[in-house]
């Protein structure tokens, strides 16, 4: 279905350097970017400008104006967010989601990936010393930093510092200007390797799960899309909390399949049941 198509991918931050091998390999497309593309106007970590939709609409924007400017019926875009993880208390999270729009077909594919692997840091520092501690911590130089300065009557911003001497030169400078300085991990993908190796393992997801089919119209993207609990307790029988099957539905034509014990496992330890182990 997508093989020698041309594919835009909806980036200026560089992303095309892990989704471009991986898509071309996987898909068979020929991947291209669209010419003087500013991703910024749907939102910028830095806060500049604020991000008004969500994750995944963001993505579709991005991903649908990238096929506007070069008339391509295939495009992906990602979007990703950074914040504390949702269940896991005390621990920051890269939550990536990555779009594959189809036009042609009138398929959209969409992958998650929610990642405890990441820098995702900020301080307000008033030192030399603490800028330093706070930069080797978030793993400066690979990684890129952003310093923010402000007062009562002016905000200044830095981005993409890569150099330690420029790095102490800036803060410095508004130290010396009477500004509160701010220091934070630049998310942007080009700048941070560790987005980037989330981004690589989220197109790999894409590519298995587009090469997925549905067994009634075998259009891509036949995927889990929920989960349903009720494994049986081994001592008493009784349903847990614990899945007792996945469940796919096809996005085209509707077609559900459901898989009973998609961990291997007829029963659970009662350790899991609410009525063993209250």
């Amino acid at each position: 279905m997508f093989k020698d198509r041309r594919l835009v991918i909806a980036t200026m931050h560089r992303k095309e350097q892990v989704l471009a091998p991986i898509l071309e390999s996987g898909l068979g497309v020929k991947s291209i970017l669209p010419d003087h593309f500013n991703t910024d106007q749907w939102g910028t970590f830095s806060g500049e400008i604020e991000r008004e939709l969500d994750p995944i609409e963001t993505a579709r924007r991005k991903c649908l104006k990238a096929m506007e400017l070069t008339g391509c019926d295939l495009g992906i875009a990602s979007e990703g967010s950074f914040g504390p993880h949702p269940s896991l208390f005390f621990i920051q999270a890269d939550d990536e989601f990555l779009l594959l729009i189809d036009s042609k077909n009138n398929i959209e594919i969409v992958c998650r990936e929610l990642s405890t692997n990441t820098n995702f840091n900020s301080k307000t520092i008033h030192t030399e010393t603490e800028l330093l501690d706070f930069a080797e911590m978030v793993n400066f130089p690979t990684h890129g930093l952003i310093l923010k300065g402000s007062n009562e009557s002016n905000n200044c911003i830095h981005k993409g510092i890569i150099n330690q001497d420029e790095l102490v030169k800036i803060f410095n400078d508004l130290k010396h200007r009477n500004f509160l300085v701010q220091v934070e991990t630049d998310m942007r993908a080009m700048y941070n390797p560790t987005r980037m190796s989330v981004i690589e393992v989220l197109a790999r997801k894409l590519v298995t799960k587009v090469q997925s089919t549905c067994p009634q119209c075998e259009m891509p993207g036949f995927d889990i899309t929920d989960r349903r609990a009720g494994l049986s307790c081994s001592l008493c029988g009784m349903p847990t909390k614990s899945t007792v099957a996945h469940i796919s539905v096809c996005s085209h034509c509707g077609f559900t399949k459901e898989d009973l014990y998609p961990k291997g496992k007829t029963t659970e330890d009662p350790m899991y049941c609410d009525r063993c182990n209250p």
